[in-house]
């Protein structure tokens, strides 16, 4: 589904990540786990086509396609979505309406507000989600849980074919940690997304258990293994794993 072959990612002529190799299938949960700076959320925007990082060597596939020839529109249409580490706020947007309109775009079809807001009811309450919530502005006001809940309640409406987690898990309490789990393992399991997890800590994979699990490291991916890697690194730490 996601084909990554030596990708190189430059940020103001500095090259952060260093030839990234990964495929992720359909229905696959892989986790990438590393230190500040490894150049983890530097990958996940690349991929999603953020015009900040420059891709000077590589290739990526996605469903068959040249994933770097399409603009983020074009990606997010053809199935790929980015959760990101920091949600902004987007002021006077009300959820339902914001909501619809992508989803809408998304299935090429036409929705109409009844309809949806008893679709997008539905996957509030798998997240533990107040009704009067729908009617709020984007991420207004919002504290760091509920922006988190917003990107899978997002992701739960789009049922995206590859979704990439930029440190889903990051300011979020245990309770609210096994509720955006929870959207996480539906979705990859009733829609068969596959799952890039971006995250410092193995305490989301005690809740998401991944087929594969990558560290990285100044920009490269320096071990991959099965869930019993993370483990390793919660006893071992990164600096044992070196290039």
């Amino acid at each position: 589904m996601l084909k990554i072959e030596d990708l190189h990612i430059n940020i103001e002529g500095k090259e952060i990540v260093k030839g990234i190799n990964l495929e992720i299938a359909s229905g696959e949960i892989h986790a990438l786990m590393g230190p500040n700076g490894s150049g983890k959320s530097t990958l996940a925007q690349a991929l999603m086509g953020h015009p900040t990082y420059e891709i000077t060597k590589g290739k990526v596939t996605f469903n068959g396609k040249n994933l770097l020839k399409m603009n983020p529109s074009e990606r997010s249409l053809a199935g790929l979505f980015l959760s990101f580490q920091y949600p902004s706020e987007v002021l006077g947007v009300n959820i339902a309406n914001f909501l619809r309109l992508v989803y809408n775009k998304r299935v090429k079809k036409t929705l109409y507000p009844a309809a949806f807001r008893k679709l997008l009811k539905e996957k509030m309450e798998i997240l533990d989600m107040k009704e009067e919530f729908m009617d709020r502005y984007l991420n207004e006001g919002f504290s760091g849980g509920e922006k988190k809940r917003m990107e899978i309640l997002q992701m739960l409406i789009l049922k995206p074919k590859i979704a990439i987690l930029d440190e889903t898990d990051s300011g979020l309490d245990i309770d609210a940690l096994k509720i955006v789990s929870k959207g996480v393992t539906l979705l990859n399991k009733t829609a068969k997304t596959g799952v890039l997890l971006i995250t410092h800590y193995t305490r989301l994979l005690n809740h998401i258990k991944p087929d594969k699990v990558h560290v990285m490291r100044n920009g490269k991916i320096v071990k991959s293994g099965g869930h019993e890697l993370a483990n390793e690194l919660e006893k071992k730490g990164y600096t044992a794993f070196e290039e």
